[in-house]
Formats: C-alpha cells, sequence, structure tokens
C-alpha cells in the first residue's frame, strides 16, 4: 500500500468508495466523476502506479481486472449492447491518479477513438 495514493485508502477503508466488487486480489467502485451511464473503476489492491511497473508475474492480475470489469458489464446488463476498457499510463496518456486502473464505460453510445 501506498500511503498517500488515494485507491489505496478505498481499497484500505480509510476513505469511502461506492464499491461495487471485490475479491482477493482486486477492487471495483463506481467513478465520482462518471463520464458514462457506467463507469466504474477496476483495481488491483496492491499498489503498482502505472503499467510499466507490471512484471511477467502480473499478467494473471491483469487478466483478472479485465475479467471483474467484464463480470460487472453483465451485471450492470451492459455486456450484449457494448462497453469499453480504458487503462491510462503516465500523465501524457490520460493517468491522473497513479495506480493502475481500468476504466469500464458504458451504457451509452461511446465516440470513435481516434
Amino acid at each position: 500500500m501506498n500511503g498517500s495514493c488515494i485507491f489505496c485508502k478505498i481499497v484500505d477503508r480509510t476513505i469511502p468508495g461506492d464499491i461495487v466488487y471485490e475479491d482477493d486480489s482486486v477492487l471495483a467502485f463506481n467513478d465520482i466523476h462518471p463520464q458514462a451511464p457506467t463507469h466504474v473503476l477496476v483495481i488491483p489492491k496492491r499498489h503498482l502506479a502505472t503499467v510499466n511497473e507490471l512484471d511477467d508475474d502480473d499478467a494473471a492480475l491483469m487478466g483478472t481486472l479485465v475479467m471483474a470489469a467484464r463480470s460487472i458489464a453483465k451485471q450492470r446488463g451492459i455486456d450484449d449492447a457494448g462497453y469499453r476498457l480504458v487503462i491510462n499510463c503516465n500523465a501524457e496518456g490520460g493517468q491522473t491518479v497513479f495506480h493502475v486502473h481500468v476504466h469500464l464505460l458504458g451504457g451509452r453510445q461511446l465516440r470513435a477513438l481516434g
């Protein structure tokens, strides 16, 4: 855990989060500034600042994040219509909280990227 990381504080329950999913290694909660009707952040409980910190041993963890996002999408009823998963890395990549996280976005037509 990183004592100054807001996501670590949600994991250890020192600040509240609207938690929608949890297992041994993953926590998911609604984004406080949603960009779509469904906007959930799926994070590893272990602090990793950016994707650049991942090593080969973290492949299963990243798979677990994606599978949790898929499960939440199904639970929210957006799986058939479609949804987007986004992982930002570092400032130029749009990352604003430096704890690896997957954005699950859906519930409306999303604009094409690019």
